[in-house]
């Protein structure tokens, strides 16, 4: 049978990492499990709170708005106000999405067509890839680099992102009517500053190519980096819209809350989209999800914190085995080459022995597109207690390090 859009869509490669996982734990096995980004810390609890009341309420089982009450739409803006000095009009500049996911996905509907084409990162967290593909859009990939590599001769990530920008768009056809950028970046976790950000809204501006940024990681900057926002930038709002999403910045992950934000006439095309499709998230997670913004503003740096000691932890015991990283300056992911001795696994192969020998479980860097092949991802989801066993692990499975 022919289904269309999803005939073309290779194999998922992480599934066969958690049917690994998931066979080992069946046997009884402790796998240290750092491949999935899936928050493990818990959501604020005033949220949990307020979540629980509003359940309890009949008035808030009831259809409610696709495009977020004005309340939830008001609380973005004003956190962005706080965080970043942007105003935001939370009538024309703001939509809820059911996570930053399904925004980003159905935003390609309204800005991407059969006959049009989209300029991603690779490797990328696979829907900004597919979103476009999905869309009927051809996709040209700009290669990111390591940010290890910095100082060894490479530019820096942020500078061969936007020379890789330059080269696809002079050889793509026809012109790409979107750049789908994320910064920090998953995987790579590369960062970038503003001036970055304002050279990327001033070849919007000039090409009149819309800017779709995914600030998944908008809150997780380490060793006092602040990740700046596209909409920071003087005319960002006349070609840019940005996700935020309160998935990692409050570690609400399950309860699917995100917004997108910026330009006002690319909002109202999604928010009208939209309103054929959904009827927006549970009433009571988007008042539950005010109340985290407007009361405990502080949390992402809670959260922040313990992912900055997690990386600590992590690269510092990896180093300390012989498998040379760079700390991440943000993301909460740990981008890893594959040590010399077993490059010729490649990453997928290489994940599932580890999984197999180490009981440690991460994500194939292949799964990302084909730029990430030379890499494994982990995920700093797992206490220090368990990142200290998970590096005697690596370092029994591994003797060929160091």
């Amino acid at each position: 049978m022919d289904f269309r859009r999803i005939n073309d869509l290779p194999p998922y490669v992480f599934a066969a990492i958690n049917d690994l996982k998931a066979a080992a734990r069946k046997e009884g096995r402790d796998v240290i499990d750092m491949g999935f980004g899936n928050p493990d810390l818990p959501s604020p609890d005033v949220a949990v709170e307020k979540l629980a009341e509003a359940v309890r309420n009949p008035k808030n089982h009831r259809y409610s708005a696709s495009r977020g009450i004005p309340p939830l739409r008001l609380a973005i803006s004003n956190l962005y106000e706080r965080k970043f000095g942007v105003s935001i009009d939370p009538d024309t500049e703001v939509v809820a999405t059911i996570g930053a996911k399904e925004g980003l996905s159905h935003l390609m509907w309204v800005l991407l067509g059969p006959d049009d084409s989209a300029i991603v990162p690779s490797p990328s967290y696979p829907i900004h890839i597919y979103a476009p593909l999905f869309a009927g859009a051809q996709v040209h990939q700009v290669r990111m680099i390591d940010p290890s590599l910095e100082g060894q001769g490479a530019p820096s990530p942020g500078d061969a992102f936007f020379e890789g920008l330059l080269t696809a768009w002079d050889e793509a056809w026809p012109k790409p009517r979107v750049i789908v950028a994320s910064f920090p970046h998953n995987p790579t976790t590369a960062c970038v500053d503003l001036a970055f950000m304002e050279r990327l809204v001033a070849f919007a501006l000039e090409h009149e190519v819309v800017v779709v940024h995914d600030f998944a990681y908008a809150d997780i900057g380490f060793d006092g980096y602040q990740p700046p926002s596209i909409l920071q930038v003087d005319g960002a709002k006349e070609c840019a819209v940005e996700l935020y999403t309160l998935t990692k910045s409050f570690s609400m992950a399950g309860w699917r809350s995100g917004f997108l934000v910026g330009n006002a006439e690319i909002v109202a095309a999604l928010t009208k989209l939209k309103s054929y499709l959904d009827y927006g998230t549970f009433q009571p997670i988007q008042i539950a999800s005010i109340v985290a913004m407007n009361e405990v503003p502080d949390y992402p740096k809670e959260i922040c914190d313990i992912y900055q000691q997690r990386r600590n932890a992590l690269c510092e015991g990896l180093t300390r085995i012989g498998w040379d990283v760079v700390p991440p300056q943000g993301t909460m992911f740990v981008w890893a080459p594959i040590p010399e001795a077993y490059k010729d696994m490649g990453s997928l192969e290489l994940s599932k022995f580890l999984v197999r020998e180490a009981d440690v479980a991460t994500s194939p860097g292949v799964g990302f597109g084909p730029g990430g092949d030379g890499h494994v991802r982990f995920a700093l989801i797992e206490n220090e207690q368990r990142i200290a066993q998970s590096i005697r692990n690596l370092k029994k499975a591994l003797p060929k390090l160091g």
